[in-house]
């Protein structure tokens, strides 16, 4: 399943500093704008404690957890949907994305250079804003003319069309992004997602902070939580330099003695990955078993036959049912053995909707 997240936001605000902390991939990161230029993409594991258990329980010969993939985008300017600076790669990248990381310089720092001078978050977020929102209303009007015209044709897919992309306009002219305007019914909701707009796709603000505030955050970080209180957006804290640095400790009682010291119980990263991985709206279900513990990457809301397609086509194609444990019950049984003998396995069969954490065995014939 390949689903994308994009680290963006202006010039110098610590996104590859971010990419490096939380990717596998090295981004260059340097105090001057436009640092990254082509876009960097990376893989990085999912951290999920139910899989660390269910190894412990099972001893597996091979291990295989979730994954999201990053991509470290160049910094927008202002005119960016005029092409200024980077600005029409940068709107290609971000179109190729499926959710938004936006990074926010939420601290003070005479030795990193501002794009605009002076450090202010909130200014910062309605620059990029802005330029989404005017790049998103040349292709709202673009389709909208279109689909108007053919509305009146008599075309009624048209017709539906035609009325989501006018609310979208009525917003995007009010300065408001895309996904703040609700979708009646799933019909919109498909027809939404095939338009791919940038203001459209869920967003998580990345507050970067000082060391000082990683764990209770600061003024910055305060307004800009003032500022998206309307978007129902996930606002999340950390300070990228740093956690860059813990990254870089093999020892985990040593980082862990580094975060304590910061006072914060868990890394940064390990959040803004977990965040990345809920905003993509995906979840996770397991396999378990002597060979391998697996966790298998599917959408909320994916159902039996669906989840068995992700571990083979032929699973899903020839799909009969599925025999479900819940993660709480494999650990208190302590195994598949045991958990059936306390009739604690459910058989399920294709309108099943899995649920995060299930543990499942599929049975099929093709």
């Amino acid at each position: 399943m390949s689903l994308k997240c994009g680290i963006v936001g202006l010039p110098n605000v610590g996104k590859s500093t971010l990419f490096n902390c939380v990717s596998s991939g090295k981004a260059q990161s340097a105090n001057f704008p436009f640092c990254t230029i082509e876009p960097n993409l990376g893989s990085t594991n999912v951290p999920d404690r139910r899989l660390e258990v269910l190894v412990e329980m099972c001893h597996p010969k091979s291990v295989v957890p979730a994954t999201v993939d990053i991509v470290d985008i160049a910094g927008l300017v202002k005119g960016a949907s005029r092409g200024e600076g980077l600005g029409n790669q940068f709107l290609a990248n971000i179109r190729e994305c499926d959710a938004i990381l936006h990074v926010l310089r939420c601290f003070d720092d005479g030795n990193v250079v501002h794009v605009d001078g002076s450090v202010d978050p909130v200014r910062d977020k309605e620059i990029v804003d802005t330029e989404l929102q005017i790049k998103d209303l040349e292709t709202v009007e673009a389709r909208l003319a279109k689909a108007d015209k053919a509305g009146k044709a008599g075309d009624k897919d048209a017709r539906k069309l035609a009325d989501l992309l006018g609310r979208y306009r009525e917003a995007l002219l009010q300065g408001r992004s895309c996904r703040s305007v609700a979708l009646v019914n799933e019909e919109e909701a498909a027809l939404a997602h095939d338009l791919f707009l940038l203001t459209n796709k869920p967003v998580m603000y990345v507050c970067n902070v000082d060391d000082a505030s990683a764990a209770s955050g600061n003024k910055y970080v305060e307004a800009v939580r003032a500022a998206v209180a309307d978007e129902q957006a996930e606002i999340l804290v950390i300070a990228a330099k740093t956690e860059s640095e813990i990254a870089e400790i093999e020892d985990y009682d040593d980082r862990q003695m580094f975060l304590e010291e910061m006072g914060l119980q868990e890394s940064g990263v390990v959040r803004l990955i977990q965040g990345a991985y809920r905003l993509l709206g995906l979840q996770t279900f397991f396999t378990a078993g002597a060979d391998e513990c697996r966790a298998w990457t599917i959408h909320k809301g994916d159902k039996a036959p669906k989840a068995a397609g992700v571990i083979h086509t032929d699973f899903e194609r020839g799909f009969i049912r599925a025999e479900v444990i819940k993660y709480d019950d494999f650990v208190q049984y302590k195994s598949e053995a045991a958990v059936r003998a306390a009739g604690r396995l459910a058989t399920e069969g294709k309108d099943y909707v899995v649920q995060d954490g299930d543990i499942m065995h599929f049975l099929f014939n093709v």
